[in-house]
């Protein structure tokens, strides 16, 4: 039932039993305030003032003990090849031009490539084996490479969409349906926030905008203090965060204090969570007012840490295409070093948004592009959090919405095999840290990349598995919506124990 129904359904009894003015409530509040952990005004009967509440956001007990205390989820919008950065394929290279059989695309369906004049499109790419481990990393990624054996390589990941915001959604938030929590979301409505001054859930973007837009963070049916916070790159890290000339912080104060009376009158009567929602978001944009400008400025850090990321990198002359939106070397490289700062601080979700790999054409130039932005701070993002005893607490996962075709595009008005087309049926993630078993290729996919061969991974599994190392059972982690109990991985998922250290 909803709150506010609940609320004004409730009978004589459920006022002797339960609720904020119940006698066992009122009972408990003698208890408190006789041993001093109460002030008189509250046990009387008096609202408690907002310092007394408890906060929507305090860090509540996971299911059981957890491996992970952040993530910073590095999401590459709309789809990077595997088949070019990850996964090698010699027998693509032999069938390079060759047409698949009829019988394996028969009931394939395709974004735009036209199946009857379809053929293979072999990989440019040279690969090489690296760490201990060995594992395969493309001459597109020579930074991340270096870090291959704190990294777990999945080749067998599958989804159910190829279309890239149902299969953004499906990423995000486990199904295909607008209106549904996010990754992040679920994660902070489980466990709260460790900050106090900023959000649980932060977004950073570059490049272009993703196709998922804002839905890719949002809290859905969870109350809306859940829903990410997007901090922008430029200006103020929030819009309107700054006050205005001539009022000072004092005044402000004031004003936010009113509005909280207010607002909690009005919490007392109807008992909507939304409002406590906008209770907390007020409190917090107040506190982000100096915790957010300290947060963006990295005058603290290190010469050398800067130069690690690549804070200050150049952009390459003659590349860019989808992958460029500005200096996007630059961007990608700070946004990194934030998500370092952010989970130093409390934050419990960092997504880091880049977009666009959508290579329909020209893939080879661009696709070099868009690994170079990546390439050099993600490897020191996980140097960086190894270093500073941060990287066995913080969950990093590379992750898209699904891969790319080993068929080379050929719709219609385009120069035909310069780009790939989305592939649901076999693509490639990444993850370390926070009790992820580095060093290891999980799963594969076939000779030509088109399925999985070997372990095949749902996007609800990983899902399943990412909440585990949080110390939060997938099965439990339900919210009653509209009749029925909802979550994350809804209806499937499994936790997949060979990753875990």
């Amino acid at each position: 039932m909803h709150p506010i129904a609940e609320h004004l359904n409730a009978t004589r009894r459920d006022f002797l039993l339960r609720g904020s003015g119940g006698v066992g409530a009122m009972a408990l509040g003698s208890l408190l305030t006789r041993d001093g952990l109460l002030s008189r005004s509250a046990s009387a009967g008096e609202a408690p003032a907002i310092s007394q509440l408890p906060s929507p956001l305090a860090a509540r007990l996971s299911h059981f003990a957890p491996k992970a205390k952040s993530c910073i989820f590095l999401f590459q919008a709309d789809a990077p090849s595997h088949l070019d950065l990850f996964n090698p394929k010699p027998e693509l290279n032999k069938l390079d031009g060759k047409p698949m059989p009829e019988s394996m695309l028969k009931q394939v369906r395709f974004a735009f490539i036209q199946k009857e004049t379809a053929v293979l499109k072999g990989c440019p790419r040279t690969f090489t084996k690296h760490g201990e481990c060995g594992m395969d990393f493309s001459d597109f990624l020579p930074h991340m490479a270096t870090c291959a054996d704190d990294i777990l390589m999945v080749r067998s990941l599958h989804t159910d969409q190829f279309n890239h915001h149902p299969g953004q959604l499906v990423m995000q938030c486990g199904r295909s349906a607008f209106g549904l929590p996010t990754m992040g979301s679920w994660i902070n409505w489980g466990l709260g926030s460790e900050s106090q001054n900023l959000p649980g859930y932060v977004v950073l973007t570059s490049g272009r905008g993703s196709s998922g837009g804002t839905s890719l963070w949002q809290s859905g049916f969870l109350p809306t203090m859940y829903a990410g916070v997007r901090l922008r790159n430029e200006g103020d890290p929030v819009l309107d965060l700054s006050n205005p000339a001539g009022l000072p912080m004092e005044l402000q104060r004031k004003g936010l204090d009113v509005l909280r009376d207010a607002n909690q009158a009005r919490l007392g009567t109807i008992h909507d969570p939304e409002i406590a929602s906008r209770i907390a978001s007020y409190e917090l944009a107040f506190r982000m007012q100096t915790a957010a400008p300290e947060l963006m400025d990295l005058s603290g850090e290190s010469k050398a840490t800067l130069e690690a990321y690549g804070v200050d990198r150049p952009e390459p002359q003659g590349l860019g295409g989808r992958g460029k939106q500005g200096n996007t070397m630059q961007t990608y490289a700070r946004n990194c070093l934030h998500a370092r700062r952010l989970v130093e601080r409390g934050v419990r979700f960092v997504n880091i948004i880049y977009a666009s790999w959508d290579h329909h054409a020209n893939i080879d130039p661009e696709l070099k592009y868009n690994a170079g932005v990546v390439d050099q701070p993600i490897a020191a993002l996980l140097k960086d959090l190894k270093q500073r005893g941060l990287l066995d607490e913080t969950l990093v996962v590379w992750g898209c919405e699904f891969g790319r075709t080993p068929l080379g595009e050929n719709r219609g008005g385009r120069e035909a095999n310069t780009g790939r087309d989305h592939h649901p049926y076999s693509f490639t993630m990444l993850f370390a840290g926070g009790g992820i078993k580095g060093g290891q290729v999980y799963g594969d996919s076939d000779e030509i990349g088109w399925g999985v061969a070997k372990d095949p991974v749902h996007v609800n599994d990983m899902q399943a598995t990412l909440l585990h190392l949080f110390g939060l059972d997938h099965l439990k982690l339900t919210h009653r919506f509209q009749g029925r109990d909802y979550r994350l991985t809804d209806v499937g998922g499994k936790v997949m124990t060979p990753w875990l250290a």
